[in-house]
């Protein structure tokens, strides 16, 4: 990690970004794929996982069997882990259903709200690396409980043309039955267009690489929802003087082990915390089995002084983590400075895992600081909202002649008549 001390605000922005990919070339690629996909459609997706994955498949449909194979394959201690897991997120996110109130905002004139689940959505759970199951729960849990009626998962086959068993128990334990072998920007492609095994969807969730990524964002383009822009992980970590060296390096390692392209920031007002934190990055990365992609992610981030903890919170606001940990006693009691952030975690003992599995709140959360203007994905995410109005014969004549005088103004001839007519009708009764 690259130490800085007491920067200059002004030179704070580029110590903000994020590592860059050349993108004109990786939007071609990108792109022919998605046009491929949307020509070709099966024979596409079987192409691209023969040449992407190292598989030549059959079936791109997980069957029944193979899921009830994976139920036997999964130990019990895990799926009493995920089975924790879920009822806390489930909890969490059925706390989020809410009936909208009906208002009157002029006698006669009634408005509401109500919230309706989009009916087709599509979920990409990457599997290269790190078959990430819990993202299952993070999807699949929220996109049930908002009554999406149908839930399409996408998800990368292994070098045997098998999905991770732990991948298939999570699907099965929140009931998603349609499963689909495919992985990479193809099944972005394939959730988008639709193909004759794969169905098309109208929203499109889950996080993945930078092919996954720039595929989300072409997608969007052509008329497909997305939960977010996107990309890799990453955590920033204030710590003041009461912060735990050993607890703060594993946090910034838990997300370096992610991939390559991810990042880590640690700021701090105390020197003494900072290098021993530096220290114990150096201790425990050794012992790490992905120690070579959390080395490249931590060449690309960085640990800096600052002069004080409201400096801190200034810093981390500008660039708008993931994951932000307050890695302090007195947390609580800094929370009102977080201002732009997708998750936060209070405390020493709030480490990210507990956010990344089990502890309720979700794990899809914005990146690359789009925290600033966008939310993690919750129950709404998955929902639309519908507006009503009901307006009674004496709601009209109440404000029935404001809006004759603007559609009048407007020049909009049509919409006074739609008005006119009926307030007429009135005064014949």
């Amino acid at each position: 990690m690259k130490k800085v001390e007491n920067p200059p605000k002004e030179a704070w922005l580029a110590l903000t970004k994020r590592p860059q990919f050349e993108q004109e070339e990786l939007t071609k690629l990108v792109q022919f794929i998605l046009n491929d996909v949307k020509r070709n459609k099966d024979k596409a997706i079987f192409k691209y996982t023969e040449k992407f994955d190292k598989v030549a498949l059959q079936e791109l449909f997980v069957s029944t069997s193979e899921i009830d194979t994976a139920m036997t394959s999964v130990s019990e201690s895990l799926k009493q882990a995920i089975n924790i897991a879920k009822a806390n997120i489930e909890k969490f996110h059925a706390s989020q259903n809410s009936v909208e109130a009906v208002i009157e905002t002029t006698e006669g004139v009634s408005c509401w709200r109500k919230n309706v689940g989009i009916d087709k959505v599509g979920l990409y759970i990457p599997g290269g690396s790190a078959p990430l199951f819990s993202t299952i729960l993070m999807l699949g849990i929220p996109a049930k409980l908002a009554g999406c009626k149908e839930i399409i998962l996408c998800t990368p086959p292994n070098k045997e043309g098998n999905i991770h068993p732990a991948i298939l128990y999570a699907a099965n334990l929140v009931g998603i039955t349609k499963i689909f072998k495919v992985g990479g920007a193809q099944a972005i492609a394939a959730m988008a267009y639709g193909t004759e095994t794969i169905p098309q969807v109208y929203k499109i969730f889950g996080p993945g690489n930078q092919f996954v990524t720039k595929a989300k964002e072409l997608i969007q383009q052509d008329g497909t929802a997305i939960d977010m822009p996107a990309g890799p992980s990453e955590v920033l970590v204030i710590a003041d003087t009461s912060g735990i060296p050993s607890f703060i390096a594993s946090d910034l390692l838990s997300q370096a082990e992610h991939g390559a392209d991810s990042q880590v920031i640690l700021v701090s007002n105390d020197a003494a915390i900072l290098e021993q934190s530096l220290s114990e990055v150096q201790k425990q990365l050794e012992v790490l089995p992905r120690k070579e992609i959390a080395q490249k992610a931590l060449e690309n981030s960085k640990a800096i002084l600052l002069r004080s903890v409201e400096e801190c919170f200034e810093f981390s606001n500008q660039y708008a983590p993931e994951h932000l940990i307050i890695a302090s006693e007195n947390a609580s009691d800094y929370a009102a400075l977080v201002q732009n952030a997708g998750s936060v975690f209070l405390g020493n003992y709030s480490c990210e895992s507990a956010g990344d599995y089990a502890s309720g709140t979700n794990h899809t959360l914005p990146t690359n600081g789009y925290a600033k203007n966008h939310s993690g994905v919750s129950l709404e995410s998955f929902q639309k909202k519908i507006t009503f109005q009901k307006l009674t014969k004496q709601g009209l004549q109440n404000i029935g002649p404001a809006i004759e005088i603007m559609a009048e103004a407007e020049e909009l001839q049509a919409h006074k008549n739609a008005v006119t007519i009926r307030l007429n009708s009135l005064k014949n009764v």
